[in-house]
């Protein structure tokens, strides 16, 4: 056990002679130090030392290929947890609301200052920039919505949209029209020109948490108290389906960018994705061990990314079906979280009165359309798999699932894009599944999903009586790598001061 800690020290002292100018020999440092760590974790289990090897292999193998999301920029100015964020079509300003009955617009070149916006008299729900960008609209525990000129005069139009506090605040497609969701169970859709109201939507029988149009317009999502998600025609102003939950009750819901899917965040920690053609569940996710409070589909639609209670970020591959990253960079609960229009950004805001933006590099490698195959990943957290070239329609994945549940792949051709060339697990890959029908109607009658591949167990498999150890050494790994997430922050915010400084 002495070699490995000396090892270490003597990787330390080498840094530290070094200065760690090169942010690249840093990160490697890290991932070095991170698999010696792991080694003396595993060394009192000889058997498992053949796991570690693979491990290696794989990790160097794929922080060569394979960025990680980085978290580029940092913005602190509320004063209180922040509860909405969304960015502007042009990728020039975020805004956010905030507990503190504030809306602020951050600017994302750095010598521009942020504007804040005060004229709601309570907590400020959601935010939420139109399509074209000229307006941002907000709502709040003040029953109001508010339309602002994200500009530093900062006019802005009130109106009183609900009887109750007003949690969500969304625009249609084309920016006409409004739809809002309210703690006094409706849903209310406005004009956005004279603010002028055109129907409601009262078939919940409890708070009204979120609600959304579906990409062309035509449909309306809901997620509720009452343990529905409901989905709504926009012309017959009528419930269409309901999607029940039995355990916990939805806190958030979004359309797929292809509009035949939606996705929900349960206070019962899980995340589902379901078909609104067949109303059935496609996959099911618990990756996370708190509320999960928001979540944003990727504009190609082959990723989804959640925000939890839990401190977390979890960025979800659809199409294999998997949890690719994990995300520890607010020191408490994250609220909201939203992709960018552009795919290369998504922010972040949290009770830490914090908001993050990081590039996801999900289109860092080339755009080949050919999709590729996910290797087997071990049950260790947050270790990065190499991925292998594959076609899309053979790619399965083939190791057992922590939950054993059984999810489905969304079908690729319904993506609007390539899918990332790449993946970097932090847990063991799920079994798939994909449908076979390509039709788009919703009341067409579709056949059940067709298997693409058997799924098979690993080579060598763990013995049930080392699972306890292993799942405590799981958990140890994830402090570990939060851990290095910090450092890695921490190096991230002082290459940008310095190059502020440089620049200055």
């Amino acid at each position: 056990m002495n070699a490995p800690f000396t090892e270490k020290a003597a990787l330390w002292e080498t840094a530290s002679a070094d200065n760690l100018a090169d942010n690249m020999q840093l990160r490697h440092i890290m991932s070095i130090y991170l698999y010696i760590t792991i080694q003396e974790v595993f060394a009192h289990s000889g058997g498992l030392l053949r796991l570690l090897q693979g491990l290696r292999s794989t990790m160097a193998t794929a922080h060569v290929s394979l960025p990680d999301p980085t978290l580029e920029r940092h913005f602190k100015g509320h004063r209180d947890s922040v509860t909405s964020v969304d960015i502007s079509y042009n990728m020039k300003q975020i805004a956010t609301g905030s507990m503190d009955s504030c809306v602020m617009i951050w600017n994302m070149k750095p010598q521009m200052r942020a504007y804040h916006f005060n004229g709601h008299k309570d907590a400020v729900l959601s935010v939420q920039f139109s399509p074209s960008g000229h307006l941002v609209a907000s709502s709040s525990r003040d029953k109001t919505v508010r339309l602002w000129v994200p500009s530093l005069k900062a006019e802005s139009t009130s109106f009183r949209a609900h009887t109750a506090s007003v949690r969500s605040v969304n625009f249609s497609g084309d920016g006409q029209t409004l739809v809002t969701a309210s703690d006094d169970k409706t849903i209310k859709v406005w004009t956005v020109h004279r603010q002028k109201f055109l129907f409601s939507l009262s078939r919940h029988i409890n708070w009204v948490r979120c609600a959304k149009f579906s990409p062309d317009d035509r449909l309306i999502v809901s997620s509720s108290d009452d343990k529905t998600v409901k989905l709504w025609d926009m012309n017959s102003r009528e419930c269409i389906h309901s999607f029940y939950e039995h355990t916990g009750y939805s806190t958030c819901v979004d359309f797929h960018p292809s509009g035949l899917y939606i996705a929900s965040g349960s206070t019962d920690h899980s995340v589902k994705v379901w078909d609104i053609r067949t109303h059935k569940m496609l996959q099911q996710y618990q990756v996370h061990s708190g509320v999960v409070n928001s979540l944003s589909f990727q504009p190609a639609g082959h990723f989804l990314i959640t925000a939890s209670s839990d401190s977390t970020m979890k960025i979800l591959d659809l199409v294999e079906g998997k949890l690719l990253y994990t995300l520890h960079g607010h020191k408490s609960p994250v609220n909201c979280v939203t992709f960018s229009r552009t795919e290369d950004f998504f922010a972040s805001g949290g009770s830490d009165k914090q908001v993050l933006v990081w590039k996801s590099n999900f289109d860092s490698e080339s755009s080949d359309p050919v999709s590729v195959q996910h290797q087997v990943s071990s049950k260790v957290h947050n270790m990065p798999s190499r991925a292998a070239s594959s076609t899309a329609q053979d790619t399965f994945s083939t190791a057992p699932s922590v939950h054993h549940r059984q999810v489905s792949k969304l079908p690729e051709d319904h993506m609007v894009a390539p899918p990332w060339r790449g993946s970097n697990s932090r847990t063991t890959h799920f079994p798939s599944t994909s449908p076979s029908t390509t039709q788009h109607t919703l009341s067409e009658d579709l056949p059940q999903p067709l298997p693409r591949g058997q799924a098979h167990s690993p080579e060598g498999s763990i013995p049930p009586h080392l699972t306890s150890t292993l799942e405590h050494i799981v958990s140890q790994l994830d402090i570990l790598t939060q851990t290095v997430s910090i450092l890695e922050q921490r190096l991230t915010l002082t290459e940008n001061k310095l190059k502020e400084c440089m620049d200055n």
